[in-house]
């Protein structure tokens, strides 16, 4: 079999580990023939491919990013795009795709699939956010990322006397500022799926200054909103080509308002494209291996149209149309437990 391989949408630790364990699999246990396709979907839209080997791939499972790269692209955006990747798709003999990417890179895989490209999706996306897996891999060191950086924005915090609030990654689910709120000891939290007000906010942190505690952590994901319905704050106004904006900014507006609601000095860091980079932890090194062996054994067994998960201790096949159909939110009683902690 000739199997093409290829990474979308934003980065994430992990993905040079799944590209190696489908590559050593394929190869090794199947006698396949792997092809690396650039720059995510981009790639089998301009037929830009290359083969991979066990050789080429020695040395990569600790590296952060792709060696494949990776794009935004969106093959249905205009009318002649998905007939290119079906004609690339056929030019270079693939028989299948695996996948690896988030919910539009996905989304696009179950279209391809009525066109006659057979795909085995990969569950990627470090916000944690896709529905039929437990954990998407790039999870894990996102939130240790975001945990170190909380732990030592305590020190200079509690020196100054300052409220100190984080902006990390999360559109539309709250998994890492929850998980890195918690594991680091945060006061407050503010995540997508419980809109929140400034003024509630403040109430709470001036009531833990006059406790004596004269410095506070505050959590917040970039796609959390306010109790009035305001529009998220984004960094401009234009979108990829699956209609998204670049969210971002949400931290430094929540800073200005707690600092003159309060009176009390705030700082504001924004952790951006830090929790997308580096080397992956072990964790999901692990997971991500897993994933890429499940999921060259699904493409052996034609099981196109399915998605590698976790589920429990298992790794699973799940409909990639089921796991594309809706987000997966963090549970309200994660953030009942997290609360907790509040003021």
């Amino acid at each position: 079999m000739n199997v093409g391989i290829l990474t979308g949408g934003g980065d994430c630790p992990g993905l040079n580990a799944v590209i190696r364990a489908v590559v050593r699999h394929g190869v090794e246990g199947f006698d396949m023939d792997v092809l690396g396709i650039r720059n995510g979907w981009e790639g089998m839209i301009t037929g830009n491919v290359e083969p991979l080997t066990p050789y080429s791939v020695t040395g990569i499972l600790p590296r952060g990013g792709t060696i494949l790269g990776t794009s935004r692209t969106n093959p249905f955006k205009e009318k002649d795009l998905p007939q290119r990747v079906v004609d690339n798709y056929k030019k270079y003999g693939l028989d299948a795709i695996v996948v690896v990417g988030g919910e539009d890179t996905l989304g696009v895989a179950d279209k391809l699939g009525a066109l006659g490209i057979n795909c085995v999706g990969v569950p990627k996306t470090i916000d944690n956010d896709i529905s039929g897996t437990d954990v998407t891999f790039g999870f894990d060191t996102a939130v240790t990322i975001a945990t170190e950086a909380i732990d030592r924005l305590h020190s200079t915090a509690e020196s100054h006397h300052r409220i100190m609030v984080v902006e990390v990654m999360g559109r539309h689910a709250g998994w890492i500022a929850l998980h890195a709120g918690i594991a680091g000891g945060a006061d407050c939290i503010l995540v997508p799926e419980v809109p929140f007000s400034v003024e509630d906010v403040c109430r709470s942190l001036e009531k833990r200054h006059r406790k004596g505690k004269t410095f506070s952590i505050v959590v917040v994901a970039e796609g959390a909103t306010t109790t009035d319905k305001a529009e998220l704050v984004t960094q401009d106004d234009q979108t990829d080509e699956f209609g998204h904006v670049r969210l971002g900014g949400i931290g430094q507006r929540l800073g200005k308002a707690i600092e003159k609601e309060s009176g009390i000095e705030t700082r504001v860091t924004i952790l951006g494209h830090v929790q997308r980079g580096g080397s992956p932890t072990p964790y999901d090194r692990v997971l991500a291996t897993r994933f890429g062996v499940r999921a060259i054994e699904a493409v052996a067994s034609s099981a196109w149209g399915k998605m590698v998960a976790l589920q429990g201790s298992k790794i699973v096949l799940v409909k990639i149309s089921d796991a594309i159909k809706e987000l997966r939110h963090a549970p309200r009683d994660l953030y009942d437990i997290a609360s907790v902690f509040f003021g």
